[in-house]
């Protein structure tokens, strides 16, 4: 046998001895790097199998989703791993993810072909969906965790009120957090790539909306703040928020939001040494209340008991309350939580007939969720009120799931005439209303002779032609009323010179019937 094959076979006995030879603290320092180096060379496989299974995707091939999931988890698992491993660079790590998030490659199996035109998408949106929603939170998080001394993670596990937080969100607030996830996933091409962009991690974005709406778009305070992100009036304006030129309030808009929140905790951070309590204090319980706290502390963290109790206790909830449900976005493993998969493939969806939200939402049915589709329709469209009739060729912003059940169940068929029966029947016609009541004379014991020679054929109503006007009653809306008479209620409007978005009428108003079905 030769030499060379004698020395490399028995290579692996000599280098068992050498450590044996060494001292203690070599051994270890030895075993260290070999964890290390099983580390980094886990990421490496990782990033390859995802890098497999975004080419799977490019070619429509069903495996590349489910593969590239697997990925990230490998990727999670190690960089949960690497963070407890003494002499592991977490930042090497997120290297990976930042070249992942380069690539971008995710967003080209995200978007049907429909979707490659612009003017498929809502118009406030146009260009803007194309955000790879299976790359990993913990990259989106970078700003966070590319930090060698692991200050969130020390923020998260060593503070006793994050810790509360989390407790909070896993028990009694756990649907909330379930809610919250579920509906953010339908809006997280939306509003993500803002975040994204100005460097702020997607974590913080979850964890904000979640504590502010649950990702409730229509959702207003009793102070006046409104939307996903909960802006007040004022300070929406300053970060391009507000009404319209057609009367909608943009502080709805998923999208628009996300802009200015982004913007708005840039300039927190900006302000208050890049703290992110600090920026959560000023989000919650004013801007210039938590500079005058953070100047007169000389720049002491949110935690400092002079510094924390000049604040409401709203904000000293608040503030742990997001960072714990960022953590949870992070980390659902860790705790056992499985948040629900969504179908949220982007397409448009163009009404082949009148309808509204209401009647789409019947039609559609279930859909294997929990819920239906009201609330991701109401969150991906939030100009348009769920009982107001949009006309045929109008299109939505919904998911490729929802485009192909309203193609199966809502053009025609039973459920589209149940769903649309359902949406128009009128609580008032149940009322049966009579004449005053009779009182018979007493009975004479004969009964009355029978009726002889045929009945006379009855009448058939001639069908009725529906009006060209309508007087307003008490307590009707414009709604109520293009609802009943199926008209689009922004033709109505139009034609009846009102403004959105409050359509105010008056009992005895007559309205022209325009934008009705004949």
């Amino acid at each position: 046998m030769p030499s060379f094959a004698l020395a490399f076979r028995f290579a692996p006995l000599a280098a068992a001895l050498a450590l044996v030879l060494v001292s203690p603290d070599a051994a270890a320092a030895s075993k260290r790097d070999q964890a290390v180096a099983a580390l980094n060379a886990r990421m490496t496989a990782a990033e390859k199998r995802y890098r497999d299974a975004l080419v799977k995707i490019g070619n429509n091939d069903p495996a590349g989703i489910s593969e590239s999931n697997a990925a990230v988890e490998d990727m999670e698992d190690v960089v949960d791993a690497c963070s407890q491993q003494k002499g592991c660079e977490v930042t090497n790590m997120i290297a990976v993810y930042k070249r992942l998030l380069k690539l971008n490659a995710d967003a080209q199996g995200q978007i049907p072909d429909e979707a490659d035109d612009p003017s498929d998408l809502d118009p406030d949106h146009a260009g803007d969906i194309a955000l790879a929603s299976d790359v990993p939170e913990a990259a989106k998080a970078a700003s966070l965790l590319d930090d060698k001394r692991h200050r969130f993670d020390q923020m998260v596990q060593y503070n006793p009120a994050v810790q509360a937080g989390i407790r909070r969100w896993l028990t009694d607030m756990r649907p909330a957090l379930m809610d919250s996830y579920e509906n953010y996933q339908y809006m997280r091409q939306l509003m993500s790539p803002s975040f994204e962009r100005a460097g702020l991690p997607e974590a913080l974005l979850f964890g904000i909306m979640a504590k502010e709406s649950n990702g409730k778009v229509h959702v207003t305070s009793r102070a006046g703040a409104a939307g996903p992100m909960q802006f007040m009036y004022a300070t929406g304006l300053r970060f391009g928020l507000g009404q319209d030129g057609t009367g909608f309030d943009t502080r709805y808009d998923p999208h628009a939001v996300a802009d200015a929140s982004a913007a708005y905790l840039n300039e927190r951070m900006g302000e208050l040494n890049r703290s992110i309590e600090m920026a959560l204090a000023a989000y919650n319980g004013g801007e210039g209340r938590a500079l005058r706290v953070y100047n007169a502390s000389e720049g002491r963290g949110f935690w400092d008991a002079d510094v924390y109790n000049q604040f409401p206790a709203e904000t000293r909830d608040y503030v742990p309350m997001v960072i714990a449900a960022a953590w949870l976005f992070l980390h659902p493993k860790k705790y056992g939580i499985s948040f629900p998969r969504v179908e949220s493939k982007y397409a448009p969806l163009r009404l082949a007939k009148p309808t509204s939200i209401y009647e789409l939402t019947i039609c559609l049915g279930s859909g294997g969720t929990r819920d239906g589709f009201m609330r991701a329709l109401r969150n991906l469209n939030p100009r348009y009120q769920p009982d107001s009739y949009l006309p045929a060729g109008a299109s939505l912003n919904a998911t490729a799931q929802m485009v192909g059940l309203y193609n199966r169940h809502c053009v025609q068929g039973p459920r589209a005439e149940l769903a649309k029966q359902l949406v128009l029947s009128d609580p008032n016609s149940a009322i049966v209303r009579t004449g005053p009541v009779e009182t018979m004379a007493p009975s004479s014991g004969i009964a009355p002779a029978p009726l002889t020679g045929p009945a006379a054929p009855a009448l058939a109503k001639p069908k009725a032609k529906k009006p060209a006007t309508h007087r307003v009653a008490r307590n009707e809306t414009l709604v109520s009323i293009a609802q009943k008479y199926e008209c689009d209620t922004k033709s109505l409007a139009k034609a009846n010179g009102l403004k959105a978005p409050r359509y105010a009428l008056k009992a005895g108003q007559t309205l022209k019937l325009r934008g009705c079905r004949e």
